[in-house]
């Protein structure tokens, strides 16, 4: 696969430990797609490390145009991984920050941009890593069912884990996978962008809802919390103007819908 940015990727052979980010919206809104992260890395083998101080990669103040701020943040991450294991990220957007952005970050500070480097080396978003890594084949022990994948934006552009995550949800052989109408668009979250222009941001995502109902999915998986957040916050929202009786459209983390079909939960 040809990687974004024109950067080539060597993957190492599946470790016997990686170092976990979870990102902050996993932590403190989604934590048990964290814990079927971790989960699905160690069934397959790898001990999973967890920094009890790692706080936010840094990428709202960066993408509002604070980089003094988003360096005060990222900084402190710099040292959270120091033995050479990859670092797993469930989450396209904030594997990217790390990946391509802390080596701009740091750019004028030479002993901080070699560590920014040698952590962006390191950096995996988690279906990159089961996919080119870990080497996930497990078998789908669940229910026939119909759903669509969202890809977030920094995901599918700076990441290409679109394709990773496609690949992992087409080896489920009971699982058909819809496409939704415009699927590279974005959801309308883009982080601080919904809190600075709601009207844009709602226009996008009841497109994005309205392309993914379409599509005949009543399911919507994604390995972006943030984006996931978004579009079931607005099905909901949309269902209760229309007076559903029932959610018109459901959806998780990409971690709990494959821990959960290949046996790792009750269906």
């Amino acid at each position: 696969m040809e990687q974004p940015h024109g950067l080539s990727r060597d993957y190492p052979p599946k470790p016997e430990n990686v170092y976990l980010f979870a990102t902050c919206l996993v932590d403190q809104f989604a934590p048990e797609a964290g814990l079927d992260t971790i989960r699905l890395l160690e069934r397959e083998g790898i001990a999973v490390h967890f920094p009890e101080r790692q706080t936010c990669c840094g990428q709202p103040a960066y993408t509002s145009g604070y980089p003094d701020e988003a360096r005060a943040v990222a900084r402190l991450q710099l040292d959270l991984f120091p033995r050479l294991w990859p670092v797993v990220v469930p989450s396209g957007s904030c594997a990217a920050m790390l990946r391509h952005h802390y080596p701009k970050l740091f750019a004028n500070d030479p002993p901080l941009r070699a560590k920014a480097e040698d952590l962006s080396r390191r950096v995996f978003e988690l279906t990159e890593f089961l996919v080119h890594v870990a080497g996930f084949r497990q078998q789908d022990i669940g229910e026939p069912c119909t759903v669509a994948l969202h890809t977030s934006c920094h995901a599918r552009r700076e990441m290409g884990s679109h394709e990773t995550s496609a690949a992992l949800l087409a080896s489920l052989d009971q699982v058909e996978v819809v496409q939704q109408a415009r699927v590279e668009e974005c959801c309308g979250f883009g982080g601080t962008f919904a809190i600075r222009h709601p009207d844009i941001s709602e226009a996008i995502v009841t497109d994005k809802v309205t392309s993914l109902k379409d599509s005949g999915a009543r399911r919507v998986v994604s390995a972006d919390c943030g984006c996931l957040f978004n579009i079931l916050g607005s099905a909901a929202r949309l269902d209760e103007i229309a007076g559903a009786p029932a959610p018109t459209l459901e959806g998780e983390h990409i971690a709990s819908f494959l821990w959960r079909r290949t046996g790792g939960a009750e269906q």
